[in-house]
């Protein structure tokens, strides 16, 4: 068995790099399928002389056995909607191959090597997000994967749509030959989800970075008291991802001029003998609970990240082979609850993030609440200029869509197949709407990223002395493409590029 981390598939799916194959690995595939070869001359095995779901009644005849797989997969390649971007596809097909490296499958070693040259030439097939219930696997959306291994339908290469037969011929590759039940074997598994959900935890855990980094600068830019984060007031809040969010925020602002401390309150004799203080005794709760907040989010991507990672090494079709006691096992291993229920939990906690996000936007723009900046930050003329009001908008009715796709999709099972599939995961439609609730927050953060930036600039000059060293370098990174806004002009293209910027990359 070949173990792959999530660190691993990143950098194969986002940097190109090789997937290793080891010797021992390809032995045990072509052991697997030898055996499976010889143990199904003389049995019934689903998939291989039986027809498919509540079709396996039916016995397939000798010299009907290979039709039988292009059959499979030319039928269920009846995808719709949108194509998966090439980042995620690299993702299916990887999660597909490493499966298959397990050794249990019985799939032909022929499979193996096609799967590897299509991630070592970067050829993309054509998956399209509508088809999968998330039980029997991945049906549809691997077939296409699988239509493409045997050079029919269409890739992408240099994000050109192109016939797949061209592309192989191209590249000297010959369409794969099926055998024995690798039709099945393609197309019988959770490797779409889990693909997706790879992508999906990359981008997540850079979003969280991302909320980390707003929420400590939005503490400091309107002196907040350092306690909400401290190590003594957290430490006794028994979760880890509590504290390691205050650990951060505390890391992010041990240099910071502006950030109080609590002492400093208890020494102001003059605002001691008041009835009413000037200063903020505590924040609004989107300032001061942020490890409390994030904590959770933290907790929930660290173990779905640990889930995800389980079901990339897993085999998940069915039947499976097992070498060592030389049978064959019949069950539902391709069903995708694990990844349904982890997704709806990624895209749960993400959209809280946005809600967090959007709340300390609007604690910026309201100055009847920060008492600091004008109204929507606005630093032109107020009344006839806008500042952030219109930018506002799109972040709320954004983080609003976010919050109506938090519904869960795995208890949202419906029957088909004939009630064959009675019970499904939809686990790739969650993890397809994790990936929707993931754009919209990244979208919410840029916008809110923007506006901390431009109260950066209406600090006064000692105060922006004051910004801790990391303070500085995130805002310089995004005054690179997002500008001061003193006119009223469009922020629609700035909100893109500081969106996709954020994606891909660190701040700190």
């Amino acid at each position: 068995m070949q173990r792959l981390t999530i660190e691993q598939a990143q950098q194969i799916v986002f940097k190109g790099k090789d997937i290793e194959l080891t010797q021992h690995t390809i032995e045990t595939i072509k052991k697997s399928f030898v055996f499976l070869t010889s143990f199904s001359k003389d049995k019934i095995i689903y998939g291989i002389n039986t027809g498919f779901g509540p079709m396996a009644q039916f016995r397939i005849e000798p010299e009907e056995l290979n039709q039988l797989q292009y059959n499979l997969i030319r039928s269920h390649a009846s995808g719709s909607g949108n194509v998966l971007s090439p980042t995620y596809v690299r993702s299916v097909i990887l999660a597909r191959l490493n499966a298959f490296l397990q050794g249990n499958s019985g799939i032909s070693p022929e499979v193996v090597s096609q799967l590897h040259l299509f991630l070592k030439h970067n050829i993309i097939p054509e998956i399209f997000e509508h088809g999968s219930v998330g039980a029997s696997g991945d049906l549809v959306q691997l077939s296409h994967l699988a239509l493409a291994l045997i050079g029919e339908g269409y890739v992408y290469e240099n994000n050109e749509r192109v016939k797949t037969s061209e592309v192989l011929k191209k590249h000297k590759i010959e369409p794969l030959k099926l055998n024995l039940r690798d039709g099945l074997g393609i197309i019988n598994g959770t490797s779409c989800m889990t693909g997706i959900a790879v992508v999906n935890l990359t981008y997540a855990k850079r979003l969280l970075t991302h909320a980390i980094t707003a929420s400590s600068i939005i503490n400091e830019i309107i002196e907040s008291f350092d306690d909400s984060f401290s190590k003594e007031l957290n430490a006794v809040k028994l979760h880890p991802g509590q504290n390691y969010i205050a650990k951060e925020m505390r890391e992010f602002l041990k240099d910071s001029k502006l950030i109080r401390k609590r002492e400093e309150l208890f020494k102001d004799d003059a605002e001691l003998q008041r009835r009413e203080f000037k200063k903020k005794i505590q924040e609004y709760y989107s300032i001061r609970c942020v490890p409390q907040i994030l904590g959770p989010i933290i907790d929930t991507l660290n173990y779905a990240e640990n889930v995800v990672e389980n079901e990339l090494n897993s085999t998940n079709d069915n039947p499976i082979i097992n070498l060592d006691v030389q049978n064959v096992f019949h069950g539902g291993n391709f069903h995708g609850d694990y990844i349904s229920l982890e997704m709806d939990k990624v895209k749960i906690s993400l959209t809280k993030l946005s809600m967090l996000m959007e709340r300390q936007l609007n604690f910026l723009l309201n100055h009847r609440l920060n008492d600091k900046f004008p109204p929507f930050l606005n630093a032109g003329k107020l009344g006839l200029n806008f500042g952030f009001q219109g930018i506002q908008y799109t972040a709320t009715s954004t983080t609003a869509e976010s919050q109506a796709l938090s519904n869960s999709m795995y208890v949202h099972s419906i029957p088909n197949n004939n009630d064959n599939q009675d019970l499904v995961s939809m686990g790739t439609n969650s993890a397809l709407m994790a990936r929707q609730v993931l754009e919209n927050t990244y979208q919410v953060m840029a916008i809110h990223l923007m506006a901390i930036c431009q109260a950066i600039d209406l600090l006064s000059e000692d105060e922006k002395l004051g910004l801790s060293s990391k303070t500085k370098k995130v805002y310089a990174k995004i005054r690179k493409i997002a500008t001061f806004i003193t006119d009223d002009i469009s922020q629609a293209e700035a909100i893109h590029h500081v969106t996709k910027f954020i994606k891909e990359n660190s701040l700190v």
